[in-house]
């Protein structure tokens, strides 16, 4: 629990205060979120960072992939989320088709999730040939995110979720992508399903923070989404989660007991009633 204390010299988290945790050797906290009610105890919490996915056509939407997500919906739950973050960084996802087709959609669409979505910076997934996509979406004004290693929006291209940079080519790869994106003028790299040790080398390398999805401890930081960690994304549960809460029960649970009260009649009671005075329920049966 934090202290009045700590609460009162609480700020808005900016990219430079996650570029200084770096130098300092801070660790750097991250999840991922898309609605009012978890951001808002996200940022209770104390998160540096809170991601709006465009995971949330998987885990809020009910799609297969990412892939369906439209900038509407991106727009629509990073309002959201904004509204409640008073303290984190709002990083909202760009979302398929939103940048690759050229850089002249990258930046209005980023800057759309900035001017209509309230976020404090922007993700895009891909390596060095987007750095000029991040080039241009920094000149404008606008904080971008890299993310490499495994990219759900290229999954069918990457042969389903599976490690990135298991071997020489591919993890020189990766380290590549790391330095042009940084070069690019990214604040932040997120890399995701990478093995640890090359991991450890890319933050190594890099002078801007990487958080990581599934690449091990030796990293600036950890991204994890909030239904993960609190049990409430039931379909499948990646290696690198630990559930910290499992929320999904408590909820089916508590929502029988209502069902079960209902029925019986024990809900609502008295204290959850409105009441009228009888003399007025008297008036209003005479008619």
């Amino acid at each position: 629990m934090s202290s009045d204390s700590e609460k009162l010299e609480r700020k808005k988290i900016t990219p430079r205060d996650l570029i200084a945790k770096k130098q300092q050797g801070k660790k750097i906290v991250r999840v991922v979120c898309y609605d009012y009610p978890m951001a808002l105890l996200a940022d209770r919490a104390g998160v540096d960072s809170i991601l709006v996915g465009d995971s949330v056509g998987m885990v809020v939407l009910g799609m297969q992939n990412t892939i369906p997500v439209t900038m509407e919906d991106m727009i629509h739950h990073c309002k959201a989320v904004s509204r409640a973050a008073k303290y984190a960084l709002v990083i909202g996802d760009l979302p398929f088709l939103s940048y690759q087709p050229g850089i002249r959609d990258a930046v209005y669409n980023a800057g759309l999730l900035m001017k209509e979505g309230g976020v404090d910076a922007v993700k895009l997934e891909g390596g060095e040939e987007f750095a000029p996509t991040i080039k241009a979406i920094v000149q404008s004004g606008i904080p971008v995110t890299g993310h490499i290693g495994i990219t759900p929006q290229s999954i069918s291209m990457l042969g389903g979720y599976k490690v990135q940079g298991a071997d020489v080519a591919s993890a020189r790869k990766l380290i590549a992508d790391a330095k042009a994106l940084e070069s690019a003028g990214a604040f932040m790299l997120t890399l995701e399903g990478a093995p640890d040790r090359l991991a450890e080398i890319i933050c190594k390398e890099l002078t801007i923070p990487v958080t990581t999805i599934g690449s091990g401890p030796n990293t600036d930081g950890q991204t994890i989404n909030m239904y993960d960690i609190l049990g409430l994304f039931e379909k499948f549960t990646p290696k690198y989660v630990k559930k910290y809460a499992n929320l999904a029960e408590v909820i089916v649970q508590a929502l029988q007991q209502y069902k079960q009260e209902v029925e019986t009649g024990v809900f609502p009671g008295p204290e959850h009633t409105y009441h009228m005075k009888d003399e007025v329920l008297k008036e209003i049966l005479k008619g």
